[in-house]
């Protein structure tokens, strides 16, 4: 599991991004992957673990959204 820090979270829009924390590029964060880990939304600054998965458009976004104290 990778682990990074939310580097911005828009509930409206229904997306953000993750800054890993490997310095690799963002992770793209969809609504849905927030909802399904129980969560109401994501927070700038949160540590969160998670795993990449690839999209059917060949883009991968996080999933399996855990928070980390």
């Amino acid at each position: 599991m990778a682990t990074g820090t939310v580097k911005w979270f828009n509930p409206t829009k229904g997306f953000g991004f993750i800054e890993p924390e490997d310095g690799s590029s963002d992770a793209f964060v969809h609504i849905s992957a927030v909802e399904k880990a129980g969560l109401g939304t994501l927070n700038e600054g949160q540590k969160v673990s998670y795993e990449l998965q690839s999209g059917q458009n060949g883009k991968s976004s996080a999933e399996d959204l855990k928070l980390v104290d």
